[in-house]
């Protein structure tokens, strides 16, 4: 059968080119292990931060350790003003410091409600994010100490001062990610957002080639002039593959290091084996729409790029432009982004949102429509540099 001739033609050219087995196995996989490895500790902890001390009391450095007690929060130094700790935080020494203004313990003494400043560079979003929030509570923290240090003076009971500090209890309940790690949430979208761009890549550089080496004509006599043997022969090997490096990041993601997956394993394997099939088929049509490998790589990687930020991993779709919501369903990385939500964290079969399975299905499908211009660009194509 024609197809199988051209499956085994592309197995020999995979297994025969080093490129092919670096971008479709070796990269993804250290791509997984990198970023997996990254945020291992799901936050960072002990970020560097400073403390300018004017007051020098028992009360600012109780404070300071507390503050240093954080377990994102790491006291490297104490500044002696605040211009050398701006300095050191522009310098990037530190991520953010914390002042403690002269007169603080007798101003809370007097009930004269004394003032605390702390500042976080927020250039390093993460960093100065997690910062900010200990530090704030620290600030929280230091004023209801106050606060609850007068009330006991004017005869308040522990249950009186309390209920004047903190009249409601909030009872807090992450769902899906419920330790607030970030490498659950990020590695999920990262690590198939660049399996993503790979099958992109190579399925236009497996075509571009053809035309480069002149082999394209060779390959339709080979698929004895048949388009559809000639596109999918090549795109099965190659779907073999991928899948092979997928299946290898699902056991890493859920089986090993234990991700969340309320759908079960199969279900999240089954999602990725969609999605390979959708790349395949839009760079396929990438190619087809701009039959030179310079172009049709260029866009593919743009594509692929474009994905991490469109997806809704970053930034909220909803919260997007109009035309941009509308343009997300261009990209599969977004439909596996809303499966992956509905399958893997809130145990919804992957039915449960049927058009973003037909949209990755259309994509899988669109070669069908791409045949009969490929067959032309592969008989009478020329390599443009």
């Amino acid at each position: 059968m024609p197809i199988l001739t051209i499956f085994g033609r592309e197995m020999r050219r995979i297994l025969r080119q080093p490129v092919y087995l670096f971008a479709m196995v070796v990269a993804p996989l250290f791509c997984c292990l990198f970023f997996t490895t990254l945020m291992g500790e799901g936050l960072p902890e002990k970020l560097p931060a400073g403390v300018v001390d004017e007051d020098a009391t028992a009360t600012s450095r109780n404070v300071r350790k507390n503050l240093d007690a954080f377990q994102m929060v790491n006291i490297t130094r104490n500044y002696a003003n605040v211009t050398e700790a701006r300095q050191a935080m522009q310098r990037g020494e530190i991520y953010g410091f914390y002042l403690l203004p002269r007169g603080m313990e007798n101003e809370a003494n007097r009930q004269r409600i004394p003032t605390v400043s702390f500042y976080t560079n927020s250039s390093f979003l993460v960093a100065g994010s997690l910062l900010y929030r200990d530090m704030r509570t620290m600030s929280e923290l230091a004023s209801g100490a106050a606060t609850r240090s007068v009330l006991y003076a004017k005869g308040a009971t522990e249950r009186q001062a309390m209920a004047y500090l903190q009249p409601i209890v909030v009872d807090m309940h992450p769902l899906g990610n419920a330790q607030l790690n970030y490498n659950v949430y990020l590695t999920n979208l990262l690590v198939p957002g660049v399996l993503g761009l790979f099958v992109f890549m190579m399925t236009v550089y497996s075509f571009g080639t053809e035309l480069k080496f002149g082999t394209g004509r060779q390959l339709m006599r080979r698929a004895e002039g048949s388009a559809m043997a000639a596109v999918y022969g090549k795109l099965f090997a190659q779907f073999g593959v991928f899948v092979l490096t997928g299946t290898v990041v699902v056991l890493w993601l859920y089986g090993v290091l234990h991700f969340p997956h309320a759908g079960g394993m199969l279900r999240l394997w089954g999602l990725m084996v969609l999605f390979v099939l959708a790349c395949q088929g839009l760079g396929l049509t990438f190619f087809t729409l701009l039959p030179t490998l310079r172009l049709g790589l260029s866009t593919a990687s743009l594509w692929g790029v474009i994905s991490f930020s469109i997806c809704g991993m970053s930034f909220p779709v909803m919260a997007m432009h109009p035309t941009l919501q509308g343009l997300a369903w261009l990209f599969p990385l977004r439909h596996y982004y809303v499966l992956y939500v509905a399958t893997a964290l809130h145990g919804f079969p992957l039915l449960s949102l049927p058009w973003n399975v037909a949209v990755l299905f259309v994509f899988a499908l669109l070669p069908l429509l791409c045949l009969r211009r490929l067959a032309g660009v592969m008989q009478h194509g020329r390599y443009e540099p």
